[in-house]
């Protein structure tokens, strides 16, 4: 075909330039303009995107709400996750749940003096504290809920301020801090009105108490207790396998399935309120967008952006708004890269042309376009998981992803004598414990490591010249994973064959105390995502289970992260058939490996493993004896139609679209076979969830009902689609262990 002479495409994975109006280069040694208010990028150059952006941000003060330095009621069995330090690496600031709920926390790296900068209730999800160090920049649930806003607050405590979100009907997240720390990126999402079939033009806000309610509202008197033993009450939004609203007329099946509107838009935001919000970009119809960095200079942005499967990073030049730069990325880590200090060279974690994510370095000219893309390092077989760089910039962190556990490296970049798109000699760095989740740098020759493992909780290390790994005073002690008396049990790794041939594996945790080749009753565990990966960490709710003298096989299905692009792509539109098959096999592989007792099978997953969970009930009847699915989807159309919009525009590409693909989409449905049911099954499902509406849990349990199969709703409190309070995780572990108990024990 005849390419326009501004776009160069290497084929569907290739790198992509495109050049706008080019503004002067800098002199050298001098640095660029400072960004000036900007309008979207243009249509011809970047799809999708569109000049109304959602209004600018205002900043809200609020009180202080600093707390004690240790919480009123502690976990013994608390975890830290998620650092940030400050400029000189001696303080950082992290979430912890010592209180119950995931907060933040800040305290000296070399003391377990620590303290409390927010202690609303309402979750902390990610945490960044500014270059200079004045600024702590996190992001909180309101409510537990799945709309997040963006706050700031000073390192003792005051100032504190929400910088974007603060609508309830919008939602905001961390981007990168400029490296002068004059504003943080944020992106923030335009409030969307929902389009359900039968009641167009209701907006998110609108929806009666069957459906789900505004965070803070009070539960009508038809409300299910919140006790174990919820009942569904309160009519369905419609029935989706007669297609008929609750008043038995038929409902409209031509009304879009999908939201229309939404948006997302990244502002750079001044902390101090000294200067107004500044537009970097802005899409409607986005299904992700997040500015990763910006480079020294102030002159590019780096964004990640685009639905599950097929993100990119885009470099965007701030003085005009033109893409300069597109590469395929891989999912999972939404901390794709970093500029190098000069800006000269871009170092991406990339999958393009690849199975596996590796490290590449782009060489960019002073207009930021491609003059040459490498790849610096890969593993055979082995994803790049995690790419940070260290105080200087040129000191890159590593973690590779070998078959499900972690390991680290360090590379220097720019080493004397090579290349600038060349890494030096790769050191590893030895971890204490099996999975590294974040690497962020804390000072000079140091970092922080947030890791996890099968023997205790989250915790924080500090990494001294790449060579000891030390445990923070504030991290709880690997002893403290759980009360004495029962240690937790390390898996297994199993590996199996689906019935096509696709290699398949998983992590068994057996049961203490039975003879190795005693057959036992097993719960197969599915993850979410499907972009997700089983990791050998510790998971409260296995440790349940096995407790109670079941075993637990939690095998990666197709459509898994860490078994390279073609394993995430297998499950696409119609192979999801075969991911039903491959939960199956999964089954039969723990009969004979296990041993699993083949007459005492459970089935058990959350969010996309919810879903799989409805999914295995109905197209495999007799294999399992019970289930229970956790915020699981069961009806495509029904969670198309009440899902956030980015999340619609995201799912759509991995389901099916639901105007186009909508008799897929019926026949991927539980629903769609309900009549196949023949076991009881729990479902669980947070009240504010706006990912997967509890209304998905609420109708596949009223039609197991209506045909005579018992089937419960647990409806958690103040929580969303992940449940994060201690005493409803507690709940919740408590109440699926005892129905799996019930029914698989007798």
């Amino acid at each position: 075909m005849a390419a326009d002479a501004r776009d160069q495409v290497t084929g569907d994975w290739g790198t992509r330039a495109v050049d706008g109006p080019a503004p002067v280069p800098p002199a050298p040694g001098t640095l660029g303009p400072a960004p000036a208010p900007l309008q979207s990028d243009r249509a011809e150059d970047r799809p999708g995107t569109s000049d109304a952006a959602a209004p600018a941000p205002t900043p809200v003060a609020l009180p202080e709400a600093g707390g004690p330095g240790d919480a009123v009621t502690r976990l013994r069995a608390h975890g830290c996750w998620y650092p940030s330090a400050n400029a000189d690496g001696t303080e950082a600031a992290f979430i912890c749940d010592r209180g119950g709920v995931p907060q933040l926390w800040a305290g000296p790296v070399g003391s377990g003096e620590v303290r409390l900068l927010d202690s609303s209730p309402d979750p902390v999800k990610e945490v960044s504290w500014s270059p200079d160090g004045r600024w702590i920049a996190y992001t909180t649930a309101p409510g537990g809920g799945e709309h997040t806003r963006v706050l700031c607050v000073r390192p003792d405590g005051t100032g504190r301020r929400i910088l974007a979100g603060a609508d309830p009907a919008s939602s905001a997240y961390l981007g990168s801090w400029a490296h002068d720390s004059s504003a943080i990126a944020v992106t923030v999402a335009a409030p969307a009105t929902a389009v359900h079939p039968g009641r167009a033009g209701q907006t998110l806000l609108d929806h009666g108490p069957a459906d789900r309610m505004p965070a803070g509202a009070r539960p009508g008197a038809d409300w299910a207790d919140r006790d174990g033993h919820a009942t569904l009450l309160g009519p369905a939004a419609y029935d989706a396998t007669s297609r008929t609203a609750p008043n038995g007329t038929q409902a409209d099946t031509t009304a879009p399935a999908a939201r229309p509107d939404g948006g997302l838009s990244v502002y750079l935001i001044d902390p101090d309120g000294l200067a107004s919000p500044v537009l970097l970009t802005t899409e409607t119809h986005a299904a992700s967008l997040r500015a990763c960095d910006l480079s020294h200079d102030g002159r590019f942005a780096l964004l990640r952006r685009g639905p599950r499967g097929r993100r990119e990073a885009v470099v965007r030049r701030t003085a005009d708004s033109a893409t300069t730069f597109a590469l395929p990325v891989a999912d999972s880590d939404p901390w794709i890269g970093r500029f190098s200090p000069d800006g000269r060279t871009l170092w991406l974690r990339s999958n393009a042309d690849r199975e596996y994510a590796a490290l590449f370095a782009v060489l960019l000219d002073a207009y930021g376009r491609p003059e040459g893309t490498s790849v610096a390092a890969e593993r055979d077989g082995s994803d790049l998981e995690l790419l940070a760089f260290a105080q200087d910039g040129r000191t890159a962190a590593l973690a590779w992803n070998v078959q499900g556990a972690g390991e680290l490296e360090l590379v220097e970049t720019f080493p004397t004598g090579h290349a600038p798109d060349d890494t030096g000699p790769a050191r590893p760095l030895p971890l204490p414990h099996e999975v590294v989740t974040r690497v962020t740098a804390a000072g000079a020759g140091r970092l922080l490591l947030a890791l996890s493992g099968s023997q205790r909780r989250p915790g924080v290390w500090l990494a001294h010249e790449g060579v000891s790994v030390f445990r923070t005073p504030w991290s709880a002690r690997d002893e403290d994973a759980v009360p004495p008396g029962r240690p937790p049990v390390r898996p297994v790794p199993l590996r199996l064959a689906a019935r096509d041939g696709l290699p398949l594996s998983g992590w068994y945790y057996r049961a203490p105390g039975r003879a190795p080749d005693e057959p036992a009753p097993c719960v197969i565990h599915l993850h979410g995502g499907p972009e997700e990966q089983e990791r050998p960490v510790f998971n409260p709710l296995y440790h349940e289970l096995t407790g109670r003298g079941l075993d637990v096989f939690a095998p990666d299905v197709r459509g898994s992260l860490g078994h390279g692009r073609s394993f995430v792509d297998a499950d696409l539109g119609a192979g999801r058939f075969a991911a039903f098959d491959d939960v199956a096999d999964c089954a039969a592989h723990a009969v004979t490996a296990g041993p699993a007792d083949p007459t005492r099978l459970a089935v058990m997953g959350r969010s996309y493993g919810g879903y799989l969970t409805f999914a295995s009930l109905v197209w495999h009847p007799d294999l399992f004896r019970t289930g229970v699915a956790v915020c699981g989807m069961s009806d495509f159309l029904t969670f198309f139609a009440g899902t956030e919009p980015w999340i619609a525009e995201s799912a759509a590409h991995k389901y099916g679209h639901p105007e186009t693909d909508r008799e897929l989409l019926r026949a991927l449905s539980p629903m769609s076979r309900i009549e196949a049911l023949r076991v009881p099954l729990l479902a669980v499902h947070g009240e504010h969830d706006t990912n997967v509406p509890p209304g998905e849990s609420q109708q596949f349990v009223r039609a197991a009902r209506g045909r005579g199969i018992h089937a419960e709703l647990l409806t958690l409190r103040d929580e969303g689609h992940d449940f994060l309070r201690a005493d409803n995780r507690r709940l919740f572990r408590r109440t699926a262990a005892d129905w799996m108990e019930w029914h698989l024990q007798v």
